[in-house]
């Protein structure tokens, strides 16, 4: 719970600085506006479920990508900025990240929750359903963007990020994708071992 409530105490931190003086803040609002309810969830939720620190610590990691995005769009991100620079790309690449990380962090807790409610036995639709699920939720988040774009105009530009990109929805829900298969290739079995060790969860044999 120590390691719970130092995550917390330190969002809260890294959300406060990132509301200081950012691009705008119609756009720092719809861009932390998941990790904002991401964590009232968990909080609510937290007395009769709690996750592995691994899903925490991935929860986490993917808020900060949120509130850089936010503090300076994803389309101005320094850092990337520079790398666009040296490597000659012809966009600044920071949103790939976050798309990324949208089909990473998500895949893991959709197999947890899969795992430890029992939801599928067998491994290889379980990972199907995962990145079925991961992709579904980029696809709406896909079309949150959209709505955005329509009901704000011209306010919007950065939230959606395109910077002139014709295939950057397509390309996004691809990130995605890649994000949700690495977690399951990179993390399944050290995920599985941390499921195991939960003293009340029952594991089922086959996964």
């Amino acid at each position: 719970m120590k390691y719970h409530l130092s995550l917390l105490i330190t969002f809260l931190v890294l959300l406060s600085l990132s509301a200081i003086q950012p691009h705008d803040y119609f756009t720092w609002f719809l861009e932390v506006m998941p990790a904002i309810v991401g964590c009232i969830i968990l909080m609510l939720i937290y007395r009769k479920y709690k996750f592995t620190n691994l899903v925490y610590t991935f929860v986490f990691i993917h808020a900060i990508i949120l509130m850089i995005g936010g503090h300076y769009t994803y389309a101005e991100v320094p850092l990337f900025n520079w790398i666009q620079e040296v490597l000659h790309q012809s966009r600044n690449n920071y949103d790939k990240v976050g798309h990324f990380a949208q089909g990473f962090i998500p895949a893991l807790i959709t197999r947890e929750l899969f795992i430890r409610q029992h939801v599928i036995s067998n491994r290889t639709w379980m990972n199907v359903c995962t990145v079925a699920i991961v992709m579904s939720i980029s696809v709406c988040y896909e079309f949150l963007e959209w709505g955005v774009a329509l009901l704000s105009g011209e306010s919007a530009e950065a939230f959606l990020g395109t910077q002139g990109y014709a295939w950057d929805t397509q390309a996004d829900m691809l990130y995605a994708t890649i994000g949700a298969t690495a977690a399951l290739l990179l993390l399944s079995n050290y995920h599985n071992r941390l499921i195991a060790s939960i003293p009340y969860n029952k594991k089922p044999t086959s996964i």
